[in-house]
């Protein structure tokens, strides 16, 4: 689990490096996916949602909105066929796009392209033991549990998705999580972000 001075360095300049140059190309992606979200339907382009980040610090991720507004207040975790998602959502959600705006906060330094993703408080909460690890780095847009769980709306139940999440998944998630903070290294880092991209453009 020790890191050493020059990996986290190394590996803040590298964030900052590539959310920017990010940015910069994934500008017109972002034009259009905004226009799409506000003529399908009402409501703000983006979504902060308040999560727990280094230390338990919480702060607030931006997604492209994907649901329908108001929708997040009725539960956090959404199914395969969640009546809450709109077309748009859909589709920007089955290539992760939705997650694109998450390179502003990686860029504010809130985040990390790689690390354990940032959960809400209500279960952060209750982490103990090697659970509490998590928090001692700082979250990131994909890690071994973004992986492993690229589709996790279909295994998440329709009639009570949060109970479902947290019995089903939460624990797994967080082993994952658990393994990636005692094993990172900068080839680490590497490597599952080339795994990240095969997962999405080839669901391998």
């Amino acid at each position: 689990m020790k890191t050493t001075f020059l990996y986290c360095i190394s590996k803040r300049i590298t964030d900052i490096i590539i959310s920017i140059i990010g940015l910069i190309v994934l500008f017109p992606i972002f034009i259009i996916v905004s226009v799409l979200i506000k003529i399908s339907s009402k409501g703000p382009i983006f979504y902060k949602g308040r999560r727990s980040g280094k230390f338990e610090r919480p702060f607030y991720i931006y997604k492209f909105r994907s649901m329908y507004l108001g929708s997040e207040t009725l539960a956090g975790s959404t199914s395969r066929n969640d009546p809450r998602i709109t077309f748009i959502g859909k589709f920007i959600r089955k290539f992760k796009i939705d997650e694109l705006p998450q390179l502003l906060n990686v860029l504010m330094g809130k985040m990390s392209l790689v690390g354990p993703r940032p959960e809400l408080p209500r279960y952060t909460k209750n982490y103990k033991d090697e659970e509490l690890l998590i928090l001692q780095v700082k979250p990131g847009i994909t890690d071994l549990a973004s992986i492993k769980f690229s589709n996790l709306n279909e295994l998440i139940d329709d009639f009570n998705p949060d109970l479902s999440y947290e019995n089903n998944v939460l624990k797994e998630k967080n082993k994952l999580r658990i393994e990636y903070v005692k094993s990172r290294k900068f080839w680490f880092d590497f490597r599952v972000i080339l795994l990240t991209i095969s997962k999405i453009l080839f669901n391998k």
